[in-house]
């Protein structure tokens, strides 16, 4: 609705004109439906979907590099008759970290920095949500990405030891155990991830630190490992394992779950040490989320 006044001493009554504003009389769908929106798009954009196709590329490339050597595993157990898989399923995600690695640090300032670097996040704060609300469906939609393309891989190697005709049981064990610990492994990388990236609006600067931390960590922990056990000290190596997110995570699986370590020497963690490996690992995962809840109550002031 618009009003148009009168010119001084016209002497004309003021007039009111209908422009065509209409007021919204449809549904309120509220908070959580604007949550549920912005996970659902942050999901579909870890993989490129919805946008161009050249944002496809990476991440499609990625997930189609983690399943191809289980795909490759199952063949070969098929093909020659083998009594057991070559690979478990807690070894998986182990053996492929660099490709898990690309994948946080690619889509992770994807996820945060745009956002930040195009200053769109008073917008999202314009509308029925809060900052939490932000952080929750972001951190939901990494880790849930994250999830996505570490335990696709191990559903293949089941259905393939099924097709196989190995023991149901044992491979039904064996899956849960990998699914619990890419669990943790996806929470854990999503929230480092986010972290880095949400410090920087620069997408290609958030990426380089994100492979920066994950590899010089994993790096200089396997280093000193080795160190360590060459000189005789194997209690320093398990201790170790507490500075790199991918041992960490190596850790906890050999001590809960009966992994088989990578660790120099094959000796993880006992059980007694694998409880301060798992408080770590969940302090870090707490953490990284108070981190970002922090940041994001001074975005947009």
């Amino acid at each position: 609705m618009a009003v148009e006044q009168p010119l001084a001493g016209a002497g004309e009554q003021t007039r009111i004109h209908n422009i065509g504003y209409r007021t919204y009389d449809g549904p309120r769908l509220g908070r959580a439906y604007a949550r549920r929106s912005l996970f659902s798009q942050s999901l579909r954009g870890a993989y490129g979907l919805g946008r161009s196709a050249k944002s496809k590329v990476l991440p499609m490339l990625l997930f189609g590099v983690m399943c191809a050597p289980a795909a490759i595993m199952v063949a070969v157990t098929v093909a020659t008759k083998l009594k057991d898989l070559p690979m478990d399923y807690t070894r998986y995600a182990i053996v492929m970290q660099a490709v898990i690695g690309l994948y946080i640090a690619s889509q992770g300032p994807q996820s945060v920095s745009r956002d930040l670097r195009f200053k769109t996040v008073p917008l999202y704060f314009s509308r029925p949500i809060e900052r939490g609300d932000y952080v929750l469906a972001k951190y939901g939609a990494m880790a849930s990405a994250m999830f996505v393309l570490t335990a696709a891989p191990l559903l293949v190697l089941y259905i393939g030891a099924l097709l196989a005709k190995l023991d149901f049981s044992d491979q039904t064990e064996g899956f849960l155990q990998g699914l619990v610990s890419v669990a943790l492994l996806s929470l854990l990388f999503a929230g480092i991830g986010l972290v880095i990236s949400a410090v920087t609006p620069r997408r290609g600067f958030g990426i380089a630190a994100v492979i920066a931390v994950l590899t010089i960590s994993y790096g200089a922990v396997s280093t000193l490992q080795a160190i360590a056990h060459m000189q005789g000290s194997d209690g320093a190596v398990g201790w170790l394992g507490l500075f790199s997110p991918i041992t960490l995570i190596d850790g906890v699986q050999t001590a809960f779950l009966g992994a088989t370590s990578s660790f120099p020497g094959g000796e993880g963690p006992s059980t007694g040490a694998g409880v301060v490996y798992l408080l770590v690992v969940l302090g870090l995962i707490a953490g990284s989320y108070g981190i970002l809840m922090r940041r994001y109550r001074k975005v947009g002031l």
